[in-house]
C-alpha cells in the first residue's frame, strides 16, 4: 500500500471485508470502497439484512460485492468472510437478541473483538485491520482526578469509573478495544483504531448509549460528534496510508457552547418538546479539551472522491 490515497487501478484487485456491513457506517463503507475500485466482502450479522444486500447485488449487477452471513460471536463465520481479503473494517453491532447497552454488553463485545482479531491472525492475506472504537473509550475518568489539559489517543477511559456511573457504552468500547490491542500485539496483526465521536444521523435519539453523561462531556469540553462522510473518509485514509499506526480520535464538531447544545437538543428531542431551551440561557463556552490533531495530520492529502476506472 502506498502512502496517501490509492488509485482505482491499485485497488482493482484488492479485496477487503466490511463487518458489520449492514450498519450505517458499514453500508457507507461498502459503497465508498466499491467506488474506489475495491472488491468487498460484506459480512452481515442479521439473516434478514443479508437478503437485502443480496437484492442490492442483483439490482446493481455488482460483481465486486459478495455477501456473507457472519456473526462476530461465531469464529468460523468470520474466517469464511475474511478468505482472500487484504484488510478488514470492523465495527461491533449489538446482536438482535441483545440490542441495548447494559452491564452485560461488554462481555459480548470483548468476545466479538477477540474472535475477529484471532480470525485475522489466522488469515495470511490480511495486511491491516481498521477497528472502530469510540471516543467514549478515551474520555471517562473521575473528575476528582487531575484531568489532562487535552485528551488524545494516549488516554483511556477508567473502567471502574464507567462501572460506577453505568456508562455501559464507554465500558464496552474500552474493554473491547483493549482486548483487540492485546491480541493484535500478541499475534502481530497490523491494526489501527478509529475512536469516533457521536455519529450524527437522521434517526439519532436521546436514548443513544453514547449520550449517557452528555452534560458532563459538555462541561468538560469533550463532547464531540462526527458526520458519516468524515468518519468513512477517516477509516479509508488510515487503511490506505502505510504510515498509520495506533489510535485515531475522529470528530469534526465539538459541542461546547449553548448554541450548539440547543441545536443538538432539537435534533434529539421530539418536535413537540417545549422545554428544549429552558435552563439553557447560558453564554459560557467551555474550553475544548480533546484533540484530533493526529488524524487531521494524516488526512491532509487524502482524496475522498471516487477513483477513475
Amino acid at each position: 500500500m502506498s502512502s496517501g490515497s490509492s488509485t482505482g487501478g491499485e485497488n482493482r484487485d484488492r479485496v477487503v471485508c466490511v463487518m458489520d456491513a449492514s450498519s450505517r457506517l458499514g453500508s457507507a463503507l461498502v459503497h465508498r470502497l466499491l467506488t474506489r475500485g475495491y472488491s468487498v466482502n460484506a459480512a452481515i450479522q442479521s439473516h434478514a439484512k443479508v437478503q437485502d444486500f443480496k437484492g442490492l447485488i442483483c439490482e446493481t449487477d455488482n460483481t465486486r460485492l459478495k455477501v456473507f452471513h457472519s456473526d462476530p460471536l461465531d469464529y468460523h463465520s468470520i474466517v469464511d468472510a475474511l478468505k482472500g481479503c487484504c484488510g478488514l473494517f470492523y465495527s461491533f453491532a449489538p446482536p438482535s437478541d441483545h440490542p441495548t447497552y447494559d452491564e452485560f454488553m461488554a462481555e459480548l463485545e470483548v468476545m466479538a473483538a477477540h474472535n475477529v482479531l484471532e480470525a485475522c491472525a489466522q488469515t495470511d492475506t490480511i495486511e491491516k485491520v481498521v477497528f472502530t472504537s469510540s471516543a467514549t473509550a478515551v474520555i471517562w475518568r473521575d473528575r476528582g482526578d487531575t484531568l489532562p489539559s487535552n485528551f488524545d489517543e494516549r488516554n483511556w477511559s477508567d473502567v471502574n469509573f464507567c462501572k460506577k456511573f453505568k456508562l455501559w457504552e464507554g465500558l464496552s468500547k474500552t474493554l473491547a478495544e483493549k482486548a483487540a490491542w492485546a491480541l493484535a500485539m500478541d499475534r502481530e496483526v497490523n491494526m489501527v483504531s478509529i475512536n469516533g465521536g457521536l455519529l450524527m444521523s437522521p434517526d439519532l435519539t436521546i436514548s443513544h448509549p453514547y449520550l449517557k453523561g452528555a452534560a458532563e462531556m459538555y462541561e468538560d469540553g469533550v463532547f464531540v460528534t462526527v458526520d458519516l462522510r468524515f468518519l468513512v473518509d477517516a477509516h479509508i485514509c488510515v487503511f490506505e496510508d502505510i504510515s498509520s499506526y495506533g489510535r485515531y480520535l475522529c470528530f469534526n464538531q465539538v459541542i461546547n457552547c449553548n448554541n450548539d447544545a440547543v441545536k443538538l437538543a432539537h435534533k434529539l428531542l421530539p418536535s413537540d418538546e417545549s422545554s428544549v431551551s429552558q435552563g439553557m440561557d447560558d453564554s459560557r463556552v467551555f474550553q475544548q479539551r480533546i484533540s484530533n490533531k493526529k488524524l487531521s495530520k494524516m488526512m491532509v492529502n487524502f482524496e475522498s472522491r471516487p477513483q477513475a476506472e
